[in-house]
């Protein structure tokens, strides 16, 4: 598959990973990568969550939080209130690993065509939906922490 952007460094690595595996294989590194995931600390957000931080399309109730560094980097951070949210817990842990510490310029070039490239066949159209829309939360964002200047929550 063609990708014309550059990923970031680190998730250009997990990708070329994922590639090397079949489905089986490929299967199991999500699962592990779901086992990975950490919930958003309570230093950034406590239930009830805000709305406005809820990923739309995904079953999973999925929401993200971006916090600048100091240094105007960002930090990544996700909730996903399905216990069975497996797929959207291995996403969050993929894109939190990857994309914390990096610019938000950065993360926010990084489209949901992602989301094919690490799952392929693993998941079902609706799933897929969610999933894709867990990566254009994290874009916007990042493109909202771009044009800030605050130090909160973008």
């Amino acid at each position: 598959m063609r990708n014309d952007r550059i990923l970031p460094p680190k998730l250009q690595q997990l990708v070329d990973t994922f590639e090397m595996f079949d489905p089986a294989d490929r299967t199991g590194l999500l699962l592990s990568y779901a086992d990975q995931f950490r919930e958003v600390p309570a230093e950034v957000a406590t239930r009830p969550f805000a709305k406005s931080h809820q990923v739309p399309q995904c079953e999973s109730e999925a929401y993200v939080w971006a916090v600048k560094r100091p240094n105007a980097t960002l930090d990544l951070y996700f909730a996903v209130e399905n216990p069975a949210g497996v797929s959207a817990k291995a996403l969050a842990a993929i894109l939190g690993k990857t994309l914390s510490g990096l610019p938000a310029r950065e993360i926010a070039q990084v489209t949901p065509d992602i989301v094919e490239k690490i799952f392929r066949q693993n998941i079902s159209m609706g799933k897929g939906l969610g999933l894709m829309s867990m990566v254009q939360a994290v874009r916007t964002l990042a493109n909202a922490a771009e044009r800030s200047d605050t130090t909160h929550d973008a």
